[in-house]
């Protein structure tokens, strides 16, 4: 406890501000690139060890081998019918997709965010244009329908 009046130390920066504003040092090494280069040296070994013990039964080494040759799984694209017309049309045929069991709830989740983020450049692209026409009124003296 502080009983000379000063605001204790929390340990945490003060807010808006960067706990190291100058930043990663140029030049200053990757930790992972200086543990790669040891390692180069010995790939081809290191890949034969991997894989006996892999071979050998070692579920670990059989897991990292695998990680390595199998591509991670990528989502198929999804089709809808009706996926036309507005916002809210497009909403609505997401909803009957999953509603039908076209598609799954995670895909219809993913296409009501896409359509979510849609909505808000249309709206944000709506808004500049309406405060370009505003500002142009308003340098004309306030005249409208001078756009």
């Amino acid at each position: 406890m502080n009983f000379s009046g000063e605001k204790q130390v929390t340990g945490r920066f003060q807010k808006g501000q960067s706990g190291n504003p100058a930043g990663k040092p140029k030049g200053a090494k990757d930790k992972r690139t200086e543990l790669r280069s040891l390692f180069e040296p010995h790939r081809a070994k290191l890949i034969k060890k991997a894989v006996t013990m892999a071979l050998a039964g070692d579920t670990t080494a059989l897991r990292i081998c695998l990680d390595r040759l199998v591509a991670p799984v990528r989502s198929n694209p999804v089709r809808i019918d009706g996926f036309t017309g507005t916002l809210a049309e497009r909403g609505e045929a997401v909803v009957a997709a999953i509603a039908s069991a076209s598609i799954s709830a995670e895909e219809g989740a993913a296409l009501m965010t896409m359509l979510q983020a849609q909505a808000r450049i249309v709206e944000a692209t709506e808004l500049e244009k309406r405060l370009s026409a505003l500002e142009k009124a308003l340098a004309n003296g306030g005249k409208h329908g001078s756009a």
